[in-house]
């Protein structure tokens, strides 16, 4: 599993197809939460667990599935 203090806000979260699932938010112990106001999310906090991650870089998160897949699992955040 990937260190999840390597995960800092504002990352480009990629699918493993290179697509846009969002950007990093915060991290909140297993789940990364998404800018809400990222095209991508439709201006809702998204999560998406940490164990989806395969590694990150400089500039991205990438994904252990893609944008597509990503996009059909992730969750709302409660209000």
């Amino acid at each position: 599993m990937v260190d999840a203090t390597l995960i800092k806000e504002h990352l480009e979260v990629v699918g493993s197809d290179g697509g846009h699932v969002g950007r990093v938010d915060h991290v909140l112990g297993d789940q990364i939460e998404l800018a809400k106001l990222d095209f991508a999310g439709g201006f809702k906090h998204h999560m998406i667990p940490v164990s989806w991650v395969e590694r990150v870089d400089d500039k991205h998160v990438h994904l252990n599935l893609t944008k597509d897949d990503a996009k059909a699992r992730w969750t709302e955040k409660p209000h």
